[in-house]
């Protein structure tokens, strides 16, 4: 068996309250079935971080037969930046695991810039939208979807809501701008101008936007059907969605959201914004209901519109129907079928 070398942010292992990374879920797997695994970082300041990733990448040179890097956009490209370069000087071969929402953005502004560092390694794609991307740049991308451990997720099927004229919405992300926390509060407040007493209960770290949330729910006059309940520890996200009728996810941009497939391997109906890779984990009208993403009270209406949909018991897809999709996707994304990719493409470096 290979030596495997996970380089991401790995801050659950040392920071209760921080989300659990794809790059940590595979390293417990690769561990578990006996690969001989090491992280890097779990170093909670950003450049700090980087230099830790550096020296273990120095240090384990010698053990590691593949360092296993994550990709983020934005400023965090950064970060692949110099450790794929001090990985190429140390002679370590790489794998590049495509997990930034806005990569797409970042090569259609620095296409040279990206390529240069995509080069340097076999590259994964957990889905076939950035696999798409990044071929624009002649690099091809194996896809291999983000990993579930489903035995951590409770599959309740549903076939209508505990009480249609009070839908219970769930919305877990990062209160953060890429994320649009105002917008699951603006579908709440057009779903009670359609006179459905909804609630909704918000889920997630603070990333700066949950005051503004706090007194947008105040201004829209819907303070009273919102719950803020922080982050959720794996108990407590089986908790919320056995009690919750709708997960949605109101991102601006995304790649393969991990929460959706979490709520999809629980049974429950997923209504999202139609961004990124999004509709290639949901297909509209069969294991998910999408909406084109726009302005914010356009975008409210539709949402609000497709969870009055499925409480009304209209259209083709019923909340039954989206029950049983939405699991069988997730089932698609559990570590036997995923291992099997990932065997695959090891014993293929050769």
């Amino acid at each position: 068996m290979r030596h495997l070398l996970f380089v991401g942010p790995h801050l659950s292992r040392r920071h209760p309250g921080w989300v659990t990374t794809q790059s940590e879920i595979l390293a417990d797997l690769f561990r578990d079935d006996g690969w001989p695994v090491r992280e890097t970082s779990s170093t909670r300041l950003p450049m700090l971080r980087v230099a830790d990733m550096l020296r273990r990448l120095a240090t384990w040179r010698r053990w590691t037969d593949v360092a296993i890097v994550s990709v983020f956009s934005g400023r965090a490209f950064r970060v692949a930046e110099v450790v794929s370069w001090w990985a190429s000087r140390l002679g370590v071969p790489q794998i590049h695991v495509l997990r930034g929402g806005g990569l797409p953005q970042l090569i259609e502004a620095a296409p040279e810039r990206v390529c240069g560092v995509l080069r340097r390694a076999t590259v994964v794609s957990p889905s076939a939208w950035l696999a798409e991307a990044v071929a624009g740049l002649g690099i091809e991308a194996r896809v291999i979807p983000n990993v579930l451990d489903l035995s951590r997720y409770d599959y309740l099927e549903r076939s209508t809501f505990a009480d249609p004229a009070a839908p219970r919405l769930l919305w877990m992300r990062t209160f953060h701008h890429v994320y649009h926390p105002q917008l699951a509060l603006r579908t709440l407040a057009r779903l009670h101008a359609d006179g459905l007493d909804a609630s909704l209960t918000m889920a997630g770290q603070d990333k700066g936007l949950l005051r503004p949330c706090r007194e947008l729910a105040s201004q829209l006059g819907v303070a009273e059907r919102v719950r803020f309940v922080g982050f959720l520890d794996p108990a407590g996200k089986r908790s919320a969605f056995a009690r919750h009728d709708v997960f949605l996810n109101t991102n601006r941009v995304d790649n393969t959201p991990v929460t959706v497939l979490e709520a999809m391997a629980s049974g429950m109906p997923v209504v999202a914004t139609s961004v990124g890779g999004v509709p290639h984990v949901l297909e509209h009208g069969s294991s998910g209901r999408l909406v084109a993403d726009g302005d914010a009270q356009t975008t409210a209406v539709k949402l609000a519109g497709e969870v009055n949909t499925l409480v009304q018991g209209g259209g083709r897809t019923t909340v039954l129907d989206l029950s049983r999709r939405g699991r069988r996707v997730a089932e698609g994304c559990a570590w036997p079928a995923v291992r099997a990719s990932w065997q695959e493409l090891l014993a293929d470096l050769g």
